[in-house]
């Protein structure tokens, strides 16, 4: 489809890395070539049948072409990949940028499916569903207890095993989700009213947000972060980007951090706001050399503003074209560490049994011509899938003096400032990842759990705070967190700096219950040492 930290919600996975993707509208030139009949394609079929009919034991001939497939396209390229039918609705959904459900996230807390929030807009807001509403049963089947994993071993064929908390919640989800405008009777428990309520639930289309969050740095510099790169994305950025100059933004950080890619034509029309018309954004080149040019038109809304992308090892694909684009055109400031190093380009293809494959079917380069697709071995993938420990090891990480670059891929802007192809966007101002920040595994084993329940029990507090009024206020005697701290019986008391950590990251995942991914963001903002660079740069200028 190229031409284009709070935990997960429960109702979304990927199941295939996103990449680049062309739109699969896109007219495929060689169809009648690709499903007419050759001698390869009778081989296949005359060895499906063969086993099929004649082997010595039964074989899921399904599954046996399954895995002939992938490791077909394994010989091809790292990003050339295979899609079940089984993960394609999920992985399509979570590219559109929606699902059909019934609006909730929830987790199973204390045997019971728990609400821990509504989506605003979406069928359970407007049924009436709340946080904190324990979801009993759903159509008179029952959602709790024993019952939840009785149902989860049956759609997984297990007997007698306990399952993981992802099998139950797929269960869950399973019972919730059906056909878009179709009716759900769910059973809850309300108990702030201490009632038990029937609410019909008219199934729906919900969003997916791709931008989880934006706010306000300061009186003059905004953030915003995009996840991936779906349908949805440049709508929603859109929407953060104009709300955000309304509050007198006239620098943004764009945080691609960890972001795989997605769409590139919604990449490119996020680039479009930044880039005076006519600008070339990016181009992509097939196999016969025919080259498709996408460029820059009049209708950026922020030409004008300083814009400070923010990129690390995990930005990949569509994110590359975002900084390869402004970084080449002379526009902004790209922080961070490099990037991934994904410079091919996908197109989904149907196999017509409601499985897919997305085919590497070009590359793409930066405006200056900078490929920028690291090597990889069309048989050994092995040293690419572990090309972050390669970086780990190499002390690039650390050190923007260990980046190798490639002499002979350099290149330069129109202002003469160097740039390489050959494996990543290089940022402008170099960070390096920080290993002063504490992870205790045990620390964050019961968190959510102890957020909800406290949240859960004293929702009248929350009911009106503000984002603002929850930063300055929220537990400044760190009562509720020495509270959790003496639940965790840690054999050993917490050093003054990791105590400062932790508690960060605690009022952080209190921030993100109550007020979203931004609220998250805008806490840990304290200890990201990117942004604080980017303040540091911005208040220079």
């Amino acid at each position: 489809m190229i031409k284009g930290k709070a935990s997960l919600p429960l109702y979304i996975g990927i199941a295939v890395a996103i990449g680049i993707l062309i739109g699969s509208s896109i007219n495929f030139k060689n169809k009648a070539v690709l499903f007419s009949s050759n001698s390869n394609e009778v081989k296949i079929k005359k060895l499906i049948n063969y086993i099929q009919y004649d082997y010595v034991d039964e074989v899921d001939t399904d599954s046996l072409l399954d895995n002939a497939i992938t490791n077909m396209l394994v010989k091809l390229d790292p990003h050339s990949v295979y899609i079940p039918k089984e993960e394609l609705k999920q992985v399509t959904e979570n590219m559109q940028g929606k699902f059909v459900g019934i609006g909730v996230k929830f987790l199973v807390y204390k045997d019971t499916v728990t609400v821990s929030s509504v989506i605003e807009g979406g069928p359970s807001f407007k049924a009436g569903l709340k946080a904190g509403d324990r979801i009993i049963a759903a159509d008179k089947d029952s959602l709790f207890g024993a019952y939840i994993e009785k149902k989860a071993k049956l759609e997984e064929g297990e007997k007698g095993t306990i399952l993981g908390s992802r099998k139950i919640s797929e269960a869950v989800m399973n019972a919730l989700k059906g056909e878009v405008n179709t009716d759900v009777l769910v059973s809850v428990y309300r108990r702030s009213t201490n009632e038990v309520l029937d609410i019909l639930i008219n199934r729906g289309e919900v969003p997916l947000k791709s931008v989880p969050g934006y706010y306000m740095v300061n009186n003059t510099l905004g953030y915003i972060n995009i996840e991936r790169f779906a349908r949805t994305t440049f709508k929603e950025f859109k929407l953060a980007l104009t709300d955000l100059q309304s509050e007198g933004m006239g620098s943004l950080i764009l945080d691609l951090r960890g972001n795989p890619g997605g769409y590139m034509d919604i990449a490119n029309s996020i680039i479009d706001e930044f880039l005076e018309d006519g600008k070339l954004i990016v181009f992509t080149k097939n196999k016969n050399g025919e080259v498709d040019k996408s460029f820059a038109t009049s209708y950026g809304d922020f030409e004008e503003g300083k814009v400070y992308v923010l990129i690390d090892q995990n930005s990949a694909s569509a994110s590359e074209i975002v900084a390869g684009a402004l970084q080449d055109n002379d526009k902004g400031t790209i922080v961070g560490r490099r990037s991934f190093g994904k410079g091919l380009v996908q197109q989904e293809m149907d196999l017509g049994d409601g499985s897919a494959v997305r085919l590497t079917t070009s590359r793409y380069y930066t405006p200056t011509g900078r490929s920028i697709q690291k090597p990889y071995d069309h048989i050994n993938s092995t040293k690419y899938n572990s090309d972050y420990l390669t970086r780990i090891h190499s002390g690039e990480l650390m050190s923007k003096d260990s980046i190798k670059v490639n002499d002979s891929l350099k290149y330069t802007t129109p202002k003469g400032k160097i740039v390489y192809g050959g494996g990543g966007i290089i940022p402008d101002v170099f960070v390096p990842i920080d290993t002063t920040r504490t992870y205790n595994s045990k620390f964050y084993r019961g968190l959510n759990s102890f957020v909800f329940n406290y949240i859960d029990n004293h929702r009248g507090s929350f009911l009106n705070m503000k984002l603002k009024d929850f930063k300055n206020h929220f537990d400044v005697d760190s009562e509720i967190f020495n509270t959790y701290i003496n639940e965790l019986k840690l054999k050993t008391s917490l050093a003054p700096k990791i105590r400062e950590d932790l508690k960060i990251y605690f009022n952080a995942f209190f921030a993100r219950d109550l007020f979203g991914q931004t609220g998250y963001f805008l806490i840990t903002q304290k200890q990201d040492n990117m942004i604080e660079k980017v303040i540091e740069l911005d208040s220079a200028n």
